[in-house]
């Protein structure tokens, strides 16, 4: 199958990879991970970019871009920086947005965005038992003495403790209509309300994305929160995740090619005996298997994103196959690095070490590997 980027794309990614070259030294990097975030003018930076690029766009129900040059975007910025960038949240909570909230209400959030470069909301999914089984969601809505009430408990919630409003995805108890899906809807919640508790989450990677539990206790809801656009609940969302999946891929994928040019590097410039070990054999046969992964991993990303772009019929194994293979591989692509490092890459203050522990968070992230297995075996079963 052709994947050839067209000339926009191309341009495109030349865009992104001249900013994200200048923009994301070793010393930014290193500063802004113990920052837990990208100061102002970086977010700014990219937005005004992403925007600006109108010649560009090529997307389609209002977004800027298709799916497929999101990705090459992600994966470029991914590349440059060696890590993983809020950037990919802030698109995606933009298409969970987009769906369901209503005209207005996404173009308020959007000229915010474009104005400072920061969303003014957190996406707030997840739960501590509800992770990949959404439909096990226990956050809820309920009209109690005339009082629209919110409890429940959100986690690994990007920028949950210092965005302006949360996002909250939700069950309505109020509607008594059975269905197969649980009523599930959004609300766009200030964060000062009573009743809101954030705890920060501390993990071991991807330490540009500040996350943190929500708790939810009777918090009381004005009926405007609600958010009015199309309202499909689970059915919706479930396609939307594809997104997530397609940008933490993408991801992964430009962070392998990160590790993969410092293992080379290393590889050249090291000698062990008085010979470079990139001509050892064994270091050779490591390249090699690294190559080929990275070979599949971009087909696999650039696929998907095309079957979702186009709602092929296979979008959804796609995406699935494509979310079970691609973090592992670049996962092993980064613990490959740290191994043509030696004990230089076993270090804080190696990238590859850093990329390590960010590629393998997205193992887990969108969906964990053997949650695709279950979502991609039925289908699967059904093709053949």
């Amino acid at each position: 199958m052709d994947f050839e980027l067209t000339d926009s794309q191309r341009r495109l990614v030349e865009a992104f990879r001249a900013f994200g070259e200048e923009t994301f030294t070793s010393a930014h990097v290193h500063q802004w991970r113990r920052d837990q975030g990208l100061p102002d003018e970086v977010a700014k930076g990219f937005v005004d970019l992403y925007f600006g690029l109108e010649d560009l766009h090529d997307g389609v129900q209002g977004s800027s871009f298709s799916l497929g040059s999101q990705a090459l975007i992600i994966e470029e910025l991914s590349r440059c920086a060696g890590a993983t960038l809020p950037f990919q949240n802030d698109l995606f909570n933009l298409a969970i947005m987009n769906e369901f909230a209503a005209e207005g209400e996404f173009a308020a959030v959007i000229d915010e965005y474009r104005s400072t470069g920061r969303l003014a909301f957190a996406l707030a999914i997840s739960e501590p038992e509800a992770g990949s089984d959404s439909l096990n969601m226990q956050t809820y809505t309920r009209t109690v003495d005339g009082r629209l009430i919110l409890n429940g408990s959100k986690t690994f919630v990007n920028n949950g403790e210092y965005a302006p409003y949360i996002m909250v995805a939700a069950i309505d108890r109020d509607e008594e209509e059975p269905g197969k899906y649980p009523p599930m809807t959004f609300w766009f919640v200030p964060r000062d309300l009573k009743g809101i508790t954030a705890y920060p989450i501390n993990k071991i990677g991807q330490s540009m994305l500040p996350f943190a539990q929500l708790v939810f206790e009777n918090v009381e809801l004005s009926p405007e929160y609600r958010m009015k656009g199309r309202q499909a609940g689970f059915r919706q969302l479930f396609r939307l995740l594809e997104f997530g999946r397609t940008f933490t891929c993408a991801s992964s994928l430009g962070m392998a090619r990160a590790a993969m040019e410092d293992a080379v590097a290393h590889a050249r410039a090291r000698k062990a005996f008085g010979v470079q070990i990139g001509r050892f054999q064994q270091v050779e046969q490591m390249l090699v298997d690294m190559e080929v992964s990275i070979c599949n991993m971009r087909s696999m990303l650039y696929r998907a994103a095309r079957s979702v772009d186009q709602g092929l019929d296979d979008e959804r194994l796609s995406v699935a196959l494509m979310k079970r293979y691609v973090p592992n591989a670049a996962t092993e692509v980064a613990s490959d690095a740290m191994q043509i490092l030696g004990g230089m890459g076993y270090t804080e203050h190696a990238r590859v070490s850093q990329l390590w522990q960010d590629c393998r968070g997205n193992q887990i992230a969108e969906g964990t590997d053997q949650i695709m297995v279950h979502i991609a075996a039925p289908l699967i079963l059904d093709k053949y």
